[in-house]
């Protein structure tokens, strides 16, 4: 990391990391789909219920594979 270009990029993703996540906490719950795909897991149990959003998670990793390609191609 000696070269600042490549530096810069790496503050530049970041921040872009940063304000994704910052406009999900703001819009996540206007978004009605978020988190209820059709392939997150949920076990209610007697006195629990356990929630594994897969699918949702899947998605943003999706998206966000294809956001850092575009970003870091050369």
């Amino acid at each position: 990391m000696n070269d600042p270009f490549n530096f810069g990029k790496v503050l530049i993703v970041l921040g872009l990391v940063i304000v994704f996540v910052g406009l999900v906490f703001i819009y996540g719950t206007k978004i009605p789909w978020l988190g209820r795909l059709p392939g997150d897991l949920t076990w209610k149990g007697k006195n629990f219920t356990f929630y594994f959003p897969l699918a949702t998670s899947i998605l943003i990793s999706i998206i966000l594979t294809v956001i850092f390609y575009l970003i870091n191609r050369k």
